[in-house]
């Protein structure tokens, strides 16, 4: 998982509200534990018609938001079943941050351990940003700051512990591989 300090995109928007994990990802693609090439299947009932042919309605197929890293979300984002497959096949369709009005606790707990930031304003902030998807936005995780290209700032809360994970690119057992020298000494120093 690659860490980040800032990101600098436009925005995909999918102004959809109370967006599931199914619908995110359908279970009948839950049987991988592999993380690549799930993008192909992520908001699949929506992506692909009957066919098998790009839905041109549907945002992420339309060629305008192509290599775009940030989802701007209707309320209750990632609502549903605990799945980490949710978070692997929005990273794996190239996203990098969701920010939405509300955000499912267990999906933004499974974001954030999967290098996915989500990210809660309000509502009229939310709908804001909507209204210009084309500019280019930059989130700053070590400030916890979004901006828009006009000047205004938007503060969002981030644990602390989570920040870290971001910015260094690990999750919570990287980040306990990454301090074993740290470790090995203080056991060493309290030998039973």
């Amino acid at each position: 998982m690659a860490g980040f300090r800032t990101l600098s995109s436009r925005s995909v928007v999918l102004r959809q509200t109370n967006i599931d994990t199914d619908q995110i990802i359908p279970a009948r693609f839950l049987s991988t534990t592999e993380r690549a090439g799930l993008g192909r299947n992520a908001f699949n009932d929506w992506r692909w018609q009957a066919d098998g042919s790009p839905n041109p309605e549907f945002a992420f197929n339309q060629p305008h938001n192509a290599g775009r890293s940030i989802l701007l979300a209707g309320r209750n984002f990632g609502c549903g079943s605990s799945r980490e497959h949710a978070p692997w096949a929005l990273t794996d369709l190239g996203l990098r941050a969701i920010v939405s009005s509300e955000i499912a606790d267990i999906f933004r707990g499974n974001s954030l351990k999967n290098g996915l930031l989500p990210i809660v304003l309000d509502e009229a902030d939310v709908q804001e940003l909507m209204q210009n998807p084309d500019d280019e936005l930059t989130i700053d995780v070590a400030a916890r700051e979004l901006r828009t290209p006009a000047g205004k700032v938007y503060s969002f809360p981030l644990d602390g512990f989570s920040q870290t994970c971001l910015l260094e690119g690990v999750d919570q057992l990287g980040w306990l591989l990454g301090r074993v020298p740290e470790i090995e000494r203080y056991e060493a120093s309290h030998a039973a």
